[in-house]
């Protein structure tokens, strides 16, 4: 009786033991799964918002067609800002952007802007500097087209939507989101980045 209850109660434990052993297999391969989703997502959102930058340039500078009609583009002689700015119609800067439309300097520091951080973001790589600079130039972009604003400078209605979270801002989110979670080492060049001595040294780089 005493060999049979022994046998009985090891019997036990090991069933028990294997049920913990699959459980934390079970939580262990759910967990790397929900990891995986979740770093995969993040380089879909970073991509696609890459993207959004990288198109603009290429649309302005080439003049695809969308927003910058054939033939106006920045390699036609167009000017990326003049339109834009020169059309500001509300906000505390409208004058400012009025005398920066069209200036070369303005068009350059743009159009490298969008080129730079659509490339680094597309990429995986300088997420960190990418995401400061591609938030400086979406803040000046909210500023122009000012979304508190209920009513233009000429009394037209401004058509705001909303007086403070419109596309620049949830770009920006994103950018500042992407470069927090180093989504660049998911279907990008973040790896490999990271790995060169100046990037090393200079964690800001990242």
């Amino acid at each position: 009786m005493a060999v049979h209850d022994h046998s009985h109660r090891n019997q036990g434990f090991n069933l028990s033991f294997r049920r913990n052993r699959t459980g934390s297999a079970l939580a262990a391969s759910t967990g790397v799964a929900l990891h995986t989703a979740q770093a995969r997502a993040l380089a879909s959102l970073r991509i696609l918002t890459g993207f959004v930058f990288l198109w603009a340039f290429l649309d302005k500078t080439f003049g695809l067609g969308y927003a910058t009609a054939s033939g106006k583009g920045w390699v036609d002689g167009g000017s990326p800002t003049k339109g834009f700015l020169s059309s500001v119609a509300a906000g505390p800067m409208r004058s400012t952007f009025h005398a920066w439309a069209g200036a070369a300097w303005a068009d350059w520091l743009f159009m490298l802007g969008l080129l730079g951080i659509g490339v680094a973001v597309m990429t995986g790589v300088a997420l960190r500097p990418a995401a400061v600079a591609g938030t400086a130039m979406l803040a000046l972009m909210w500023t122009a087209e000012w979304p508190p604003a209920t009513h233009l400078a000429n009394g037209a209605p401004s058509m705001s939507t909303n007086p403070f979270a419109d596309y620049h801002v949830i770009y920006a989110i994103v950018l500042i989101a992407v470069a927090a979670a180093g989504a660049g080492t998911t279907w990008g060049l973040g790896r490999l980045w990271a790995r060169l001595p100046i990037v090393r040294d200079q964690a800001w780089l990242r």
